[in-house]
């Protein structure tokens, strides 16, 4: 008899079409889901015959007590090598062996570029205009030459955004908690001497740090309010680390230009919720890791964790 194997999320149908899942398929039967299940008993319910799950980011929390209702559960393989939803004490415990693949930093750098240029230069706005008979030209962009770019984290994916800014001519800063001027020099880009300054100095400011417990919150109302009314603010990050009440108060307030946002508090985001109708806010559906290259190295390296799994020789194991 065939494991079973849930794909989660799957929201364009193409994990079955991006991997060659015939690997395993003799020993495997593939089920994807293409709606999001977030309620606990919902996925129980869906989940409980099958063995395998593999589960896009951080998307599906598992904590115990969702493992624990699993009783058929023997793998779990998360998208990415770091994964902070899931209870790796209970999966032990359980006996739930976790695995993840590799991820790419690049397609989050390009959309970080696909939101500041779009708020930069009024995209969506000109182009519903455009389309609708509405005014020909209505914006004045924002030029990004000569301008500063202040960057909250310079890691993998923080680095090559400076590389970005540097190539358009900007003067790039950045800062983190940890960020000393040896790295930046490494990057060719100035060190802010604080989190305030380089708030304050910034014509853009773009979100590159990992959540954790000095990071959750870092811009909120009083650091908001160090934005210049004509900054423009974009994370694709997490939201977490900018207080979501505070940007949206910054926002229908005008007090600055406006935000790019690709990532929210709740996910997917409720049809009510107020960053669908938020003033001065250009916004993606979480969009940052999904590319095809991307999402080929996901699954691809799923069906590889799942053949080791099956052969008795787990590979990627988290955490």
């Amino acid at each position: 008899m065939r494991l079973r194997c849930a794909v989660l999320d799957d929201f364009q149908k193409v994990a079955t079409e991006v991997a060659d899942w015939d690997v395993v398929a003799g020993d495997v039967e593939v089920v994807p889901f293409d709606r999001h299940l977030d309620r606990e008993d919902d996925l129980v319910a869906a989940l409980a015959d099958f063995d395998i799950v593999v589960t896009l980011r951080e998307r599906v929390p598992f904590p115990g007590s969702l493992i624990a209702r699993l009783p058929r559960l023997k793998l779990i393989v998360a998208s990415g090598m770091r994964n902070s939803v899931i209870d790796y004490a209970a999966a032990e415990a359980h006996g739930v062996t976790v695995c993840g693949t590799a991820s790419s930093s690049t397609p989050p750098v390009e959309l970080t570029w696909a939101l500041l240029l779009g708020l930069a230069r009024g995209i969506v706005e000109e182009s519903n205009a455009l389309r609708s008979g509405g005014p020909w030209q209505s914006t004045v962009g924002a030029d990004l030459h000569g301008r500063r770019l202040g960057l909250l984290g310079l890691g993998k994916i923080g680095s090559r955004v400076a590389h970005v800014g540097l190539a358009f001519g900007m003067r790039v800063t950045a800062w983190s908690q940890n960020l000393t001027r040896e790295r930046a020099d490494d990057v060719g880009v100035e060190l802010a001497p604080s989190k305030e300054d380089l708030l304050a100095t910034s014509d853009f400011v773009s979100v590159h740090l990992a959540l954790g417990d000095r990071t959750r919150g870092l811009l909120g109302p009083a650091e908001l309010a160090l934005l210049k009314p004509t900054a423009y603010l974009v994370n694709t990050s997490r939201a977490a680390i900018v207080d979501q009440d505070a940007l949206l108060d910054t926002l229908r307030a005008g007090r600055i230009a406006g935000a790019g946002v690709d990532v929210f508090d709740i996910e997917p985001l409720p049809a009510d919720h107020p960053m669908r109708t938020a003033p001065r806010l250009l916004a993606t559906p979480h969009l940052g890791y999904v590319s095809r290259s991307n999402y080929a190295t996901y699954y691809g390296q799923a069906v590889e964790d799942i053949r080791a799994f099956l052969d008795g020789a787990p590979v990627r194991r988290l955490p």
